[in-house]
């Protein structure tokens, strides 16, 4: 049985919440900045909601073409570990919990709400609010999508950063804005510029190298370094999850934690593909979602790889017929195809 807190968050729809983070987003602080943007976009709320009313849900699924684990109640507290804010979870949890139980003002604004709670985070935590503001909306999210029991039952554990993301705030961001050295002649244009890309910030070596205007998904499948597949079965080259290089399918979607602004602007159809998939991609010319396949790099890069992918924008977001139906049929084609190259091959 729902408790008043979870009724009162039940009233808001997607766009309300986006419109709540993004009205806070000064307040947060920029290492987690662009992170809170992109677990919520990893996380829709329009998508869990029209899976939770589908009548057939399991068909649903296969109509939408979700691959990967695309629901918060597999991992509550997990999703959010490429956050900073990650590292107080564990009493925002608990103070979520404690605020559910004595909610009584209903006609509260979600930011304020979410501020309240950040307050109580940073005093238990001994940490400044800006610190603390980004990992409450992702546990109230949470809470809504996953209910009260749920999030109660949930162990509460936090995974210790061993890479970039165990450092201080201003020591990330700083970080994440430095590119390789290129040697006493980097300034030269013939010179072959190499750079780095990170695709896991809790983890100390999980990077893989760039050459000057390639892109992600391009050079994430000359390390082969491990096993990706097995890791994760979208992988079929390198670790970004990817089926074709054109922008078909949306498997590669990634969320840029940092150099975004040493990405090439998004072109047209990435910009119209990502509309389709339906992952709410921000209209700036660089923005925090691109497809690893289309996105060029001058620079180092920070990201986190979405752990799904689908197609559900027309469904969702009322995203032009005429324009879904080229993309899901290729990508069935593509993965039809593969399957069966690999049939063969074994």
């Amino acid at each position: 049985m729902s408790n008043n807190f979870e009724n009162y968050l039940n009233k808001f729809n997607e766009g309300e919440w986006l419109a709540a983070v993004e009205k806070l987003l000064p307040a947060i602080h920029e290492v987690d900045r662009n992170a809170v943007q992109i677990w919520f976009r990893f996380y829709p709320l329009g998508l869990f909601r029209y899976l939770a009313a589908a009548e057939d849900r399991e068909k649903t699924i296969q109509k939408l073409a979700l691959q990967g684990d695309f629901e918060l109640k597999n991992q509550i507290d997990s999703s959010h570990k490429f956050l900073y804010g990650h590292r107080f979870w564990k009493e925002t949890k608990a103070e979520i919990e404690h605020y559910a139980a004595d909610f009584a003002a209903d006609g509260a604004a979600l930011d304020q709400v979410f501020g309240e709670i950040a307050a109580a985070v940073a005093k238990k935590a001994g940490a400044h609010q800006n610190l603390t503001l980004a990992i409450a909306a992702v546990g109230l999210m949470t809470l809504n999508q996953v209910g009260l029991d749920a999030l109660k039952n949930a162990a509460g554990a936090v995974t210790p950063a061993k890479g970039l993301l165990g450092g201080a705030p201003d020591d990330i961001v700083a970080e994440r804005q430095r590119d390789d050295s290129q040697g006493i002649f980097g300034f030269l244009k013939t010179v072959d510029k190499k750079f780095t890309v990170t695709w896991d910030e809790t983890k100390a070596n999980a990077k893989f190298p760039l050459i000057n205007d390639e892109e992600l998904a391009t050079a994430a499948a000359r390390d082969q370094s491990q096993k990706w597949r097995e890791k994760d079965e979208r992988c079929w080259e390198g670790v970004i999850p990817v089926e074709c290089r054109s922008a078909a399918c949306g498997t590669c979607w990634v969320g840029i934690l940092g150099g975004q602004e040493k990405l090439a602007g998004v072109q047209k159809r990435e910009r119209r593909q990502m509309k389709v998939y339906g992952y709410n991609q921000p209209a700036d010319e660089t923005p925090f979602l691109r497809l690893a396949c289309q996105a060029k790099a001058h620079g180092n890069v920070s990201l986190v790889i979405a752990p799904w992918n689908g197609v559900f924008g027309r469904k969702i977001y009322g995203v032009d017929e005429l324009e879904l139906e080229p993309v899901t049929t290729s990508a069935k084609k593509l993965r039809e195809t593969i399957g069966s190259v690999l049939k063969d091959s074994n």
